[in-house]
This record gives C-alpha cells, structure tokens and sequence, in this order.
C-alpha cells in the first residue's frame, strides 16, 4: 500500500507543513480534510471486508486528488 500522507508526497515541504498546521487555521483545516479522506481510504483498502462499493472508493481518491492539489497550492501561495 502506498504512503499518500502530505508529508511523503511533500517531503521538500515537511517542515512548512508542520509550521502551517500548527499556525495557519485555513491550511490547518485542509491538512485535516485530506488526512481524513486519506485515511478512510486506507481503511477500505487494508480491509479484509471492503465496506464501499468501487465506485464510493474512485470518488474519495478523486476526492482526494483535488484536495492534494489544494494544498500545494497553498503551500507555494503561502
């Protein structure tokens, strides 16, 4: 399984990362909605017993495709 946490897709921006979520609401609350997003995601594809249909899955990947860039992009605006 991969590793899709912001800082592994992020590892230049590791440290801006930890000083925005600690100090920036606005990206703090993004960084939240990906991790959450992400980690539903993981718990359906490391479940013995997918409890989402195919298409539940596709959407919360692209979901989380949009918020990935949402988030570098405040990372460079920023």
């Amino acid at each position: 399984m991969e590793n899709h946490n912001l800082t592994h897709e992020f590892p230049e921006l590791e440290d801006k990362i930890n000083v925005l979520k600690l100090n920036d609401e606005t990206f703090k609350k993004m960084y939240v909605n990906y991790e959450e997003v992400n980690a539903l995601i993981q718990h359906y594809e490391e479940g013995e017993q997918n409890h989402t249909t195919d298409e539940h899955l596709t959407e919360l990947r692209k979901k989380r495709v949009h918020l990935k860039d949402d988030v570098y992009s405040y990372l460079k605006q920023n």
